[in-house]
């Protein structure tokens, strides 16, 4: 039995699977099952695999040290905070126009007695995680992000093992690899958003900083690492859960997911009801709902945080001469409602000119997260190879997966770019 304890120690990583469980998951890994059935797993776990590491020097170097990876990067070079600021302020308005587009079509599915309209649901959801976040800030996230996490992780569990049991055609688990150029274009925004974009490592080290003042500075690597553990566990299987489903219900039905948003959530809340039955239809749709917001509203919180966060240190704190003595204070809330402000107003005007459908769109910001990956993973290697005591470095194993994650994601950039040029 999981002791309420266990349940209030974990934080930071139960939002990271928050963040992550959204469009790679109830978009992507769908629509990898339908498209290919169960060809697209090798993608999954070796996303998760290579990419792991740099989620993981998140929480190890804010635990390690009490600081965020962006005094982190400030110590590399102040040119390396200000080309991550440069690529989150090139990057962060498609994010949370995608993840909140895609909200928004669940909701307009579900509660469309209200409006149809896809902006103006954009628009009512943005405005209510801004209140929320405005009053409840990160205790807020912290406790309804568990659970949300662990009631979605539930349901789609059972409806997998309903769905094996009723399925009657054969299951294959041969792995493929899409060599057409739309398949080629779906593996790199796969990739691109599995399990999340690499930056939301500088996210999770933020959050860790507010777990431990929650924690009386008790949140020590260890159990940031525990607890990250966690969610990534969590966010993986996840993502193998929405795999089977869309192989089991949609594979070689003749059936296609839809590039209308609201039409998407509907054939999207189908595959549950189609194996658990229609009376459960507005359950299920409340929950893949709330996945959503989960992500929605992490987004909103973590893009401006981070921005703002950049934004002081490099305006106030020029040099990391203050960083070393220990002098790392508080960013005032003005910049970070300032940034939540241009955000927010940046990514409805994204919306108003450029939405022609939603899964373009989705598409378009994944491939955008997914060619800044390189930059986030040699970053946060070579932070904590050099700048972390050697009690608190990656073990060799992990030093090696780095390496090797370096590799497959420059690898699969190339493949892109030249898919780009030559297809």
């Amino acid at each position: 039995m999981i002791s309420k304890g266990f349940i209030r120690s974990l934080g930071p990583g139960m939002l990271f699977a928050g963040a992550a469980v959204g469009v790679s998951h109830l978009v992507y890994s769908t629509k990898a099952g339908a498209l290919y059935g169960f060809g697209l797993i090798w993608l999954v776990v070796i996303s998760n695999l290579f990419k792991y590491p740099f989620f993981e020097f998140g929480p190890r170097y804010a635990a390690a040290t009490g600081k965020s990876l962006l005094y982190g990067y400030q110590k590399i070079g102040n040119s390396v905070l200000g080309i991550f600021a440069f690529i989150t302020l090139g990057t962060m308005f498609t994010i949370q126009a995608a993840v909140t587009i895609v909200t928004a079509s669940i909701a307009a599915h579900l509660f469309g007695v209200i409006t149809t309209n896809i902006i103006a649901w954009v628009f009512i959801l943005l405005l209510i995680c801004s209140v929320l976040l405005m009053i409840g800030r990160y205790n807020l996230l912290d406790s309804a992000m568990k659970i949300i996490v662990v009631t979605l992780s539930l349901i789609t569990l059972i409806t997998v093992i309903l769905a094996f049991c009723k399925t009657s055609q054969p299951i294959n688990f041969t792995q493929v690899f899409p060599m057409d150029n739309f398949g080629l274009l779906f593996v790199i925004a796969f990739i691109g958003w599995m399990p999340a974009p690499l930056d939301l490592s500088v996210w999770h080290s933020l959050w860790v900083l507010e777990k431990r003042k929650q924690s009386n500075k008790d949140f020590d690597v260890k159990r940031s690492i525990f607890d990250f553990n966690v969610g990534y566990i969590g966010t993986t299987l996840l993502a193998l859960f929405f795999i089977a489903l869309g192989a089991l219900v949609m594979f070689n039905s003749g059936e296609t997911f839809s590039p209308k948003g609201t039409i998407f959530a509907r054939q999207l809340i189908e595959l549950y009801t189609s194996t658990l039955g229609n009376g459960v239809g507005f359950f299920v749709g409340l929950a893949a709902f709330i996945t959503m917001f989960s992500t929605t509203i992490t987004c909103l919180d973590a893009l401006p945080r981070s921005m703002a966060k950049a934004h002081y240190i490099l305006k106030h704190q020029p040099n990391s001469q203050s960083i070393e003595e220990g002098k790392v204070v508080d960013v005032p809330k003005k910049y970070y409602f300032g940034w939540m402000a241009v955000l927010i107003g940046g990514s409805l005007i994204i919306l108003n000119l450029f939405l022609t459908n939603m899964s373009s769109f989705v598409m378009v910001a994944t491939i955008l997260s997914f060619l800044t990956t390189p930059f986030f993973a040699i970053v946060n290697y070579s932070l904590v190879t050099r700048f972390l005591p050697k009690k608190n470095q990656p073990s060799s194993f992990l030093k090696l997966l780095s390496i090797l994650g370096i590799v497959y994601l420059f690898v699969f950039c190339c493949v892109y770019l030249y898919t780009c040029i030559y297809l």
